[in-house]
């Protein structure tokens, strides 16, 4: 059986930077299972992983385009520090939720000046080249049920 739409994949993976440093793994944990072709993981890996089989592993370059997307300037807003709660324990680095017009968003706060707050909402990945090296570990047909609900059910997936 290869990786194509609508099959169950059970991957292993660990996420690289630019630099080599490990952003995320699944080594030594569960692995990853998801539905192929529906967009349950970054659409430059899922193209990677089209037509693969159980044993393979490959290294994935993921260009930002084709991961989180490319950073949006305008996803980058100044917000009064008096509209946080708690705002002495406000530091850069730290994500913050922020509602907004569309609900509730995770944003990272990237500056603190004065009475400013520089908040970033682009994925905390946008505009970043992704380096994967990924184990195929399990292929099969996804059943109808979790088509329809969109994503896996039962082991390394969700439980009703």
């Amino acid at each position: 059986m290869i990786i194509k739409k609508e099959q169950v994949v059970t991957i292993h993976y660990t996420l690289k930077d630019k630099e080599g440093t490990v952003i995320d793994s699944s080594k030594g944990e569960q692995p990853l299972t998801y539905i192929q072709g529906i967009g349950n993981i970054i659409p430059g890996l899922e193209a990677q992983l089209e037509g693969k089989k159980v044993g393979e592993n490959i290294d994935a370059v993921i260009e930002a385009k084709d991961a989180y997307g490319e950073i949006i300037k305008e996803m980058i807003q100044v917000v009064p520090k008096s509209g946080f709660e708690g705002d002495d324990e406000l530091q850069e680095g730290i994500q913050v939720q922020v509602e907004t017009d569309n609900g509730a968003i995770i944003a990272r706060v990237v500056k603190i000046e004065g009475d400013d707050v520089t908040l970033d909402l682009n994925h905390p990945l946008a505009g970043e080249t992704l380096f994967f090296n990924v184990d195929v570990v399990d292929i099969r047909p996804a059943t109808t049920e979790e088509l329809d609900h969109g994503h896996v059910h039962g082991p390394g997936g969700h439980h009703h």
